[in-house]
């Protein structure tokens, strides 16, 4: 794949992206870091290094417990497939069950 050349405003100031998303991608990316960013500058008294700083910690964050939330996601549908796979062998002990005493049934009436 090719690697795109984006310029990407944030805060005022253009940045260079290069990656292999699409330049709409990239563009939504800088917008999410502008506003956190923004958010950070207007409700504090910091500079934009340590409001860049406060910005990656916060999004940091939201990676990780995004991250937690979609491991935990992945562990409860492990348990619904085991769940699934359960009762699907159950259903096929049954149907062979069934098919024994169907057996038995049609000898005897054959007799």
């Amino acid at each position: 794949m090719m690697a795109n050349r984006v310029s990407v405003t944030i805060c005022g100031e253009d940045y260079v992206f290069v990656a292999e998303e699409s330049a709409a991608y990239m563009q939504k990316v800088g917008a999410y870091v502008g506003n956190k960013m923004e958010e950070i500058l207007n409700s504090s008294k910091v500079g934009r290094t340590d409001a860049a700083v406060l910005t990656a910690a916060n999004i940091a964050d939201e990676l990780f417990k995004a991250q937690a939330a979609a491991e935990q996601l992945r562990s409860q549908i492990k348990g619904y497939l085991d769940e699934a796979g359960k009762a699907q062998s159950e259903v096929s002990e049954l149907k062979r069950e069934v098919f024994r005493l169907q057996q038995k049934l049609d000898n005897r009436n054959s007799r």
